[in-house]
């Protein structure tokens, strides 16, 4: 083989080695991007009186921020919300979760005729029911974290108030306000249900998180990274910056400000909500009043699951008129240049094949 002929043959092996490492690079990002946590978590909601158009007990479960069943006393039937727990894979799972929601029914009534005669609440009239309406709200269930280890999470709302929270790892609970003593005494006694209550938080809730994870596999999963831009806003009191993060899943997400490159204390920051989009992803922005001038000073930093690292936003302050103008006058008269240029050349090349031609016939004449 000839020296050149090695000299191609190792080049085209270089190329190819760039190549590959160029293809395995965002699969190397996918592999050293750090694994989210999952949550599992239903919602109880019900009240006293159903008459007035609010049901006696209504169930939702979430896994992370998805809706995936529901369930209400009146049906005594789990609907399913999300299509990946619609599938066959899903029939025994379904089947248990169903006797734990009509478990949970039966336990909610239970619970709510408690706390209701410990707050004097549960007087009726003459007709036999309660002269006035009250509410109860449940939020219980898991949260898996990073490095797999998991905690749970078992609360009680009275009437829009927090009222009771399950301690599972000393089997007690922790009263919000004075009158939720009465309960909380009366249901310590009963360890047998502390003991279940632990046990669900610590192993069956986990156990479930993952079975859904695993039927909501490329669904749940999925990180879609948010796009981030800054606006401006200036009014005759104050000058404000705003970065919008849109467009990203799942929902957690972190913005913060920086000025000069150091954060900034969280009081002086607009947090706002996260917002739900109508395609399943989300939306945020955070504002903060600046100094008019300094907007350069400021910069937005974003993380996000989807990213894998940190993304930063600033302030690009748009061109002035004059500048603008200049600057098109500057290119408009660099194009006629360019076309002056190029036509005096075509135009010489004429006059120079005309010169010969005619050189040529004045000798052709002389002969």
């Amino acid at each position: 083989m000839s020296p050149g002929a090695r000299r191609a043959r190792l080049l085209l092996l270089l190329l190819l080695l760039l190549l590959f490492l160029l293809l395995q690079l965002p699969t190397v990002a996918a592999q050293r991007r750090p694994p989210r946590s999952h949550s599992l978590r239903y919602l109880f909601m019900g009240a006293s009186v159903p008459d007035l158009g609010l049901p006696l007990f209504e169930a939702r479960g979430y896994v992370d921020d998805q809706l995936f069943v529901s369930y209400s006393h009146e049906s005594r039937r789990a609907e399913p919300r999300a299509q990946w727990v619609r599938t066959g894979a899903a029939s025994q799972l379904w089947l248990q979760l169903s006797q734990s929601l009509k478990g949970w029914d039966h336990m909610f009534i239970v619970d709510f005729w408690t706390i209701m005669d410990n707050h004097n609440h549960s007087k009726v009239t003459k007709l036999g029911v309660s002269s006035e309406s009250h509410t109860l709200q449940v939020i219980l269930g898991c949260e898996v974290q990073e490095d797999n280890s998991t905690t749970g999470f078992w609360k009680y709302g009275y009437d829009g108030q927090n009222h009771l929270e399950f301690c599972p790892e000393t089997l007690d609970w922790r009263a919000a306000e004075p009158k939720a003593q009465a309960t909380k005494l009366e249901w310590e006694v009963n360890k047998i249900r502390a003991k279940q209550n632990r046990a669900y938080l610590q192993r069956d809730c986990p156990e479930q998180l993952r079975q859904l994870l695993e039927l909501g596999r490329g669904v749940l999963d999925r990180q879609v990274p948010p796009l981030v831009k800054m606006t401006h806003h200036v009014t005759s009191a104050v000058t404000t910056l705003r970065c919008q993060a849109l467009s990203f899943y799942p929902q957690n997400i972190t913005m913060k400000w920086l000025k000069d490159r150091q954060p900034l204390d969280a009081e002086d920051v607009e947090p706002k909500d996260v917002l739900p989009n109508g395609d399943g992803t989300y939306q945020r922005w955070v504002a903060l009043a600046v100094a008019p001038g300094e907007e350069q000073r400021y910069t937005c930093q974003v993380e996000h699951p989807g990213l894998d690292q940190p993304l930063t936003a600033s302030w690009e302050a748009p061109m002035s008129g004059t500048l603008v103008v200049g600057i098109i006058s500057g290119i408009a008269v660099c194009i006629i240049v360019l076309f002056t240029g190029i036509l005096f050349r075509i135009l010489r090349k004429r006059q120079a094949s005309r010169g010969a031609m005619g050189d040529y016939v004045l000798a052709e004449c002389l002969k």
